[in-house]
């Protein structure tokens, strides 16, 4: 027996479609384990890859019940057909899922987190959430911390889990929690790649073959600004424009170098941990990327 065969024979987490259900389906799992039960929280879009599966994965070994959302959130898109041509197919989700140790899947429609329409109530991003991906897509922070302050209401999990390619949200989610002292820790689970170092995305299967090939400019564009992090900061810009030129299918929107406490450029002298941080448009499809670098000897 291959493993996909092995994977489609493990069960499948319960799936919940409500808010009092999920509540439920907690209650009587920690209810069954020992004193203290750790619950984890993975929120996702569905559409899992292996990405998402690393995130359950480490979810597991932290906590004694794993709970995976999955939910398309409005409020988190500026652009109607983006949302609409966001792939969901909660079937295949929960297949992804088998045998990977998640305990419930929490899939509302949207009329469960929002029955009266877009809430008026919502959390501000401030400065930093109109920046990099923020200014490309005006009030996108603001709905994904909006929805993560409910999902972790929702849930009431110990832990929540984010993969490390989406650096400006996870900055963005420690510090909601950290200034409305939220009793939850953040675990970021580092970036998966394909083979030819592409950061997996739900995004990726809207790439043709062409696009596809012409989307490793990304990593390629990280690789040079790491390669050159021992000469500062202006050679790994110089480094990682290079990099970003020469193929027309890639059109980049942003490419910066941040400092990890603040989200902000670094100064022209500055030396240290950073992070180098990228978004392009492969044909239609926009992907983004990082990776941490640190800049002088």
């Amino acid at each position: 027996m291959n493993q996909a065969e092995t994977d489609a024979l493990a069960p499948q987490p319960v799936v919940a479609t409500t808010i009092a259900d999920v509540r439920r389906q907690i209650e009587a799992l920690t209810a069954a384990t020992d004193a203290r039960p750790r619950v984890a929280l993975v929120p996702t879009m569905g559409a899992l890859h292996e990405g998402h599966l690393a995130l359950v994965d480490r979810a597991a070994e932290l906590a004694d019940v794993v709970v995976v959302s999955v939910f398309v959130n409005p409020l988190q898109f500026t652009d109607p057909a983006d949302l609409e041509r966001y792939p969901r197919d909660l079937d295949a989700d929960l297949a992804t899922l088998a045998g990977h140790g998640a305990d419930i899947v929490f899939a509302p429609d949207v009329t469960e987190l929002y029955p009266h329409g877009d809430t008026a109530t919502r959390v501000t991003a401030g400065k930093v959430g109109g920046l990099f991906e923020g200014r490309s897509r005006p009030g996108h922070f603001d709905g994904v911390l909006t929805v993560v302050a409910k999902l972790l209401n929702i849930v009431g999990p110990q832990v929540v889990l984010f993969g490390e390619k989406d650096a400006q949200q996870i900055f963005l989610v420690r510090r909601m929690i950290a200034d409305l002292d939220l009793p939850v820790a953040v675990e970021e689970v580092e970036t998966v790649r394909d083979d030819d170092g592409l950061a997996l995305s739900s995004r990726n299967r809207f790439l043709d073959a062409r696009e596809r090939r012409a989307a490793v400019t990304l990593p390629h564009v990280l690789e040079a600004a790491v390669s050159a992090s021992d000469r500062g900061i202006d050679a790994v810009l110089a480094a990682a424009q290079s990099a970003a030129m020469g193929e027309q299918l890639v059109t980049t929107d942003y490419l910066a170098v941040v400092h990890p406490d603040t989200f902000l450029p670094v100064d022209d002298d500055y030396t240290g941990p950073a992070r180098v941080i990228v978004a392009a448009r492969v044909g239609d499809t926009r992907l983004i990327d990082n990776a941490p670098l640190y800049l002088g000897h």
